[in-house]
């Protein structure tokens, strides 16, 4: 803890309990990414969790374009982010968010294929929040 962080009360991440199934991993880092917590498994960025403002207030899917389709026609709530339409997009104000959320977070514990990119070589170097 940083002299400046002594007294202070750590403020929960309005999704923290989305990502607190990954935890138990020993390949589980979550970092800050962008104003999101990013979470990676086996180094590979799987999910991010956006409490901002539409269109950053749900559930980032790191995915390819490749799997859209398949994932789409599992999860017709999701969409193409607006911004980064590389990834599939579980807005908080879909009607099952709790439930697909929990799925897609159970799917990326799985392994799933469709869920995961590796990030680019000679990213960032930060250490992971806690």
């Amino acid at each position: 803890m940083r002299g400046d962080e002594i007294g202070r009360v750590r403020k929960p991440h309005r999704y923290e309990w989305l990502w607190e199934p990954l935890e138990p991993d020993p390949s589980f880092v979550l970092r800050p990414m962008f104003g999101t917590k990013a979470a990676y498994l086996d180094g590979k960025l799987v999910l991010c969790f956006s409490a901002g403002e539409e269109p950053w207030r749900g559930v980032l899917v790191c995915t390819e374009r490749a799997h859209h389709a398949s994932l789409l026609a599992e999860f017709p709530c999701l969409l193409p982010h607006e911004v980064l339409p590389k990834w599939l997009y579980l807005a908080e104000s879909a009607d099952d968010f709790e439930r697909v959320a929990e799925r897609l977070v159970a799917l990326a514990r799985r392994r799933d294929p469709r869920i995961g990119v590796a990030p680019k070589p000679g990213g960032s170097k930060r250490q992971p929040v806690s």
